[in-house]
């Protein structure tokens, strides 16, 4: 901006004119010979110089309006910057606020993505809800269809228990007719036998020099053939003791038991090398006169059929079959063929040659009863030359292992 300025030379110049001088001579001359003309001439230059007074003062306020027009001017320059700024801040603030919508619209479509992906999922699920239902139904059908199976089942299961029943009473009715009759017979033969013994002991004693030798072979079988009668009849009595002797249930300790019995079994042959491995503090809940039993004819057999073994090796103790606790008889005898361990516990039934290994084969059946009363069940494990293990359960080791 230029300021304008009125400098006292100016002012000088404006107030007397170039030609002041000259027109000052002429007038003079034409003032000494007109005085009324030099007033009019000296009005005429006052009114000149008021003109320019008030021209001056004109042009000092057109300079002082234009200095108020350039202070304006510099204040609407100030507010224009600040408007200026204002606006650039407005549009910083836009371009922040459109950085933030752009940003939430994008949020936006990434929440209406994520709506439509859970849409689809829902639509999914509620689709998968809908093959459950028809599944449900389906399967609903066939509950009911094996319903009604199992009803059928179950009045068929009636009827038939209903025919066992009938069937095991007439079988208990039967077993207590053969167990009567088997004492009785038992009885009846013991007085026969008796006298067969008897006489055929005098022939050996009175006659024995009458007879030859066949005629004395001939008494030795009788009187062999008798005694093993006799041994059978007895095993036959004590199976039938078994099946009718009313069980005592008491603690016992079955590793005392066990003791001694193997203390009589090497007093009947002191020369023999037998190992008797007995756990320690195999106790049960059972009738220890039957239990004793039991065991007699489990070691006995182990102990006559491990007699062609130098060092023979009998064990007795408690292990687990099939996550069960049992108790186990073990030896490293003869053994015996498992095709046919089916054979085992009947009655009379032998598996080796009587001449072999002596016996009646009723022992085993007599184990089984005592196992089966006492709620448990018995079977064996065995290979030719290889030993045997006969491994029972009672009720109290099955409820133990349930």
């Amino acid at each position: 901006m230029t300021t304008v300025s009125t400098p006292r030379s100016v002012l000088s110049q404006s107030e007397t004119p170039p030609n002041a001088g000259h027109l000052g001579c002429a007038h003079a001359q034409d003032f000494a010979s007109d005085p009324s003309a030099a007033k009019d001439s000296q009005r005429a230059l006052l009114n000149i110089l008021e003109d320019f007074v008030a021209e001056k003062s004109g042009l000092e306020s057109g300079q002082r309006a234009m200095l108020n027009i350039l202070d304006d001017f510099d204040a609407e320059q100030a507010r224009m910057e600040g408007a200026q700024r204002a606006v650039l801040n407005i549009l910083e603030d836009s371009v922040a606020e459109k950085t933030q919508l752009e940003a939430a619209q994008g949020a936006m479509v990434n929440i209406l993505d994520d709506f439509s992906e859970e849409k689809g999922r829902l639509e999914e699920t509620q689709r998968a809800v809908l093959n459950i239902l028809d599944d449900f139904e389906g399967e609903k059908t066939k509950v009911e269809l094996v319903n009604e199976q199992l009803e059928k089942e179950i009045e068929e299961r009636k009827r038939v228990q209903s025919q066992i029943q009938g069937v095991n009473t007439e079988l208990l009715a039967a077993n207590k007719e053969l167990e009567a009759f088997s004492y009785s017979v038992s009885h009846d033969l013991r007085a026969p036998l008796r006298g067969i013994h008897g006489f055929s002991l005098a022939l050996l004693e009175d006659y024995a020099d009458k007879l030859d030798e066949d005629g004395r072979d001939y008494l030795h079988r009788v009187r062999a053939g008798t005694q093993r009668m006799g041994i059978l009849i007895d095993d036959l009595l004590n199976l039938a003791r078994v099946t009718r002797t009313e069980m005592k249930l008491e603690n016992a300790d079955l590793s005392d038991i066990a003791r001694s019995v193997a203390v009589e079994l090497r007093k009947t042959q002191p020369e023999r090398r037998v190992e008797f491995r007995i756990e320690d503090g195999l106790k049960a809940l059972v009738d220890s006169h039957l239990i004793r039993i039991a065991l007699e004819n489990l070691l006995g057999n182990a102990w006559k059929f491990t007699s062609k073994r130098e060092s023979a090796c009998i064990e007795i103790g408690n292990t687990l079959c099939n996550g069960s606790p049992a108790y186990f008889v073990r030896d490293n005898g003869a053994g015996f063929d498992p095709a046919y361990g089916g054979r085992l516990f009947g009655a009379f039934q032998r598996l080796h040659d009587k001449n072999e290994f002596p016996g009646t084969g009723v022992g085993l059946a007599t184990v089984q009863r005592i196992i089966h009363r006492h709620g448990g069940h018995i079977w064996a494990e065995s290979a030719v030359e290889r030993g045997a293990t006969f491994y029972f359960t009672l009720l109290e080791t099955r409820h133990k292992g349930a």
